[in-house]
């Protein structure tokens, strides 16, 4: 058994497929396919149920899961601390950021540490924020940058950069162009806000919910960008943290009845301390906190 072996198996599961598998490692299919048959014939077992359309563990491939992929973080802290005794920050890093995501601080940092710390092997990979909380906890990513509202999941570090409430962004001259709204103010308005899985959403949603209005949206974009440009020709209200707006020439009006708070946060799963992860989670607080 190698331990290439191991991390093929985990990457299928991850992925969902060999072929997404083979594309992250960045070898051919056919290559983790005989890999992985090599790894079932030493086990004698099956690993993957191959008969239907997708690729499902088998029992056996169940019980060995966590195994492998304890065995594969027990190598990475292997190669983390011999890399503290050669005193150099190296490593690899599997950063995860929001769709859409284009705050200056965040890009200028990870550039930043491939030109400062060139033993980083640095990979960014895009996401909604439910699914980067999953992989940060699944040990598919090291640290995220998330939009959420309430509670991470259970198991998970989180540094909060910003805490802000939604607000409505509307032109000047608009009918609700007031000092402050109510949520119900909004009913007979076509409402823009984020996708399913984002921070805004999630706390536009549950602001509803908890005064027994239904949360409707009626044009929803995975970049806050569409929707002010959309808001900013009359399509309608965008409903998005009043930090959205800034270089536009929208109005922000405050929805005094929206309770719960969008936040942008760093993830990391409890009790990691990796050398490199955490070099580049402080650089990242650093960073977002004072821009």
């Amino acid at each position: 058994m190698e331990i290439h072996q191991l991390r093929y198996f985990a990457a299928i599961v991850d992925e969902g497929t060999f072929t997404a598998a083979a594309h992250r490692l960045h070898v051919s299919q056919s290559g983790i396919s005989r890999q992985v048959a090599k790894l079932e014939a030493e086990l004698g077992q099956r690993l993957f149920d191959r008969s239907g359309r997708q690729i499902r563990l088998t029992p056996a491939g169940e019980a060995v899961l966590p195994l492998a992929k304890n065995a594969l973080a027990t190598l990475e802290a292997i190669q983390h601390t011999a890399a503290e005794f050669a005193h150099a920050v190296r490593g690899r890093v599997r950063l995860g950021m929001i769709m859409g995501c284009s705050i200056p601080a965040f890009l200028d940092t990870v550039a930043d540490l491939g030109r400062t710390h060139p033993g980083i092997e640095l990979s960014l990979h895009e996401g909604d924020s439910d699914a980067l909380q999953a992989q940060v906890l699944s040990s598919s990513l090291d640290v995220a940058l998330i939009a959420y509202a309430g509670d991470t999941a259970p198991g998970l570090e989180v540094s909060v950069v910003l805490d802000e409430p939604v607000t409505a962004l509307l032109p000047a001259g608009h009918p609700l162009d007031r000092t402050g709204l109510r949520l119900a103010d909004l009913r007979g308005e076509k409402i823009l806000c984020l996708s399913p899985g984002t921070g805004i959403r999630a706390a536009y949603e549950d602001s509803c919910h908890r005064i027994g209005l239904d949360p409707r949206v009626d044009i929803g974009a995975s970049s806050p960008a569409t929707l002010l440009r959309l808001a900013e020709r009359g399509l309608g209200i965008a409903v998005l943290s009043s930090s959205s707006a800034q270089g536009t020439g929208l109005r922000t009006v405050p929805l005094t009845d929206a309770a719960t708070h969008a936040r942008l946060g760093l993830i990391t799963r409890r009790g990691q301390h990796f050398p490199a992860v955490q070099l580049l989670r402080s650089r990242l607080l650093a960073a977002l906190r004072t821009g």
